[in-house]
């Protein structure tokens, strides 16, 4: 197998005796990192995914493990190879939660497996990691070619104190240990500690620093800060590897609540991949999770709009042109003008010839307005696609 190094003794040493054995290094040949994901997972090394709650680090493991059991496509758009997975949830039911988001994502479920405990002397008792690491290797090479175990969260691998270093690395090594010999990637769940924004993301990772230590690529997730204008973004980035590239990571959202075709009323939320994001995790995490200046963009655009509006009503394009000028996002200005309560109506007739302005809210503005909207309800079939579009934004 690789990997495996054969050791041979002196035969003047007796077999009962404790010795050192040393290997000399022009009897090791150099070996490539076997790749499963390239860059990302790689097989007989430990891999951590960390990042603060709600930015689906379980149902991303699950999406690398949905194309890993069918041979689909990572996230860089590489193609997989095909192998079984071993799921190890500390937390999540697999019935109601982690079998529906597979489902959802396409995963061939002959090749999934979990952890559900232990039978021993015919009675069912739960896992201990302390005691049944040799158990779990045993059905691992039963099951056949497990090319990854996901052990959500890491600190269910850990029987003692996971803040303490001697423990942790107590706790994690059998699992390192049994994913070296059985070349399947091992990857662990963890949160973020709470008040580390400042800090570099693999001292984030919760509880002993021995837990990015020991693996040789940390992955961590994050969601945008709200702004304004444009939904949030959650993003996938590599903070950590010791066999490949420490840097870039993928941007992707969260897709929830699809039902299940073959199982009515089953709900489940999947991963959607965008695009690739470059520079590094610190840079990307500082950039992600800032908190916008005080008012924003929507509380400038607001003040923006009320004193372009002071004089009296202008037309749509001129406020459109100058919010341009002016950096002003439309989509904000338009959250704006909602938020003001702008009145908006038209002058100059129907079809090309007219023209959508906006006032200030006051009560001859409310008669034009509803006047407006009454003569609109009637078909206005001459409108322009420009005017038509920006019609139905508002």
């Amino acid at each position: 197998m690789k990997g495996t190094i054969e050791l041979s003794l002196p035969p003047e040493w007796a077999p009962k005796q404790s010795v050192v054995a040393l290997i000399r290094g022009d009897t090791l040949a150099p070996e490539p990192i076997n790749w499963l994901w390239p860059g990302w997972l790689a097989a007989g090394k430990m891999h951590i995914l960390g990042g603060q709650t709600g930015t689906g680090k379980t149902t991303i493991a699950l999406a690398l493990a949905a194309a890993l059991t069918t041979g689909g496509r990572w996230p860089d758009g590489t193609k997989a190879p095909v192998g079984d997975v071993v799921i190890w949830s500390g937390e999540d039911d697999p019935t109601d939660t982690l079998v529906p988001r597979l489902r959802a994502m396409g995963a061939n479920m002959t090749r999934v497996h979990f952890v559900s405990g232990m039978v021993e002397n015919g009675k069912p008792r739960s896992f201990d990691p302390a005691n049944d690491m040799v158990a779990l290797e045993t059905a691992l090479k039963a099951t056949g070619n497990v090319r990854l175990l996901i052990v959500d969260p890491i600190v269910s691998a850990i029987a003692a104190d996971s803040h303490k270093d001697a423990d942790v690395r107590r706790g994690l090594q059998p699992l390192v240990d049994l994913a070296g010999r059985l070349r399947c990637a091992l990857l662990e769940i963890t949160y973020f500690s709470k008040g580390t924004q400042d800090r570099e993301p693999i001292d984030r990772i919760t509880g002993s620093l021995a837990f990015a230590a020991l693996a040789r690529v940390v992955m961590v997730c994050a969601k945008e800060t709200p702004r304004d204008d444009s939904a949030p973004r959650r993003l996938l980035m590599r903070a950590k590897s010791n066999v490949g590239p420490d840097d870039g990571g993928f941007a992707y959202e969260l897709l929830r609540q699809d039902e299940l075709a073959a199982y009515p009323g089953i709900f489940a939320s999947s991963v959607l991949w965008g695009e690739s994001v470059e520079g590094s995790a610190r840079e990307i995490l500082a950039q992600a999770e800032a908190q916008p200046a005080k008012g924003g963009a929507l509380s400038e655009a607001r003040d923006w709009l009320r004193d372009f509006l002071t004089e009296g009503p202008q037309p749509q394009r001129e406020i459109k042109a100058a919010a341009d000028a002016h950096c002003h996002s439309w989509a904000t200005v338009k959250r704006a003008q909602k938020a003001l309560g702008i009145e908006w109506y038209r002058e100059g007739g129907i079809g090309k010839a007219g023209a959508w302005y906006w006032r200030l809210p006051g009560t001859e503005a409310s008669k034009v307005l509803t006047e407006s909207l009454r003569c609109s309800t009637l078909g206005d079939e001459h409108l322009s696609a420009q005017d038509d579009a920006e019609d139905i934004e508002l």
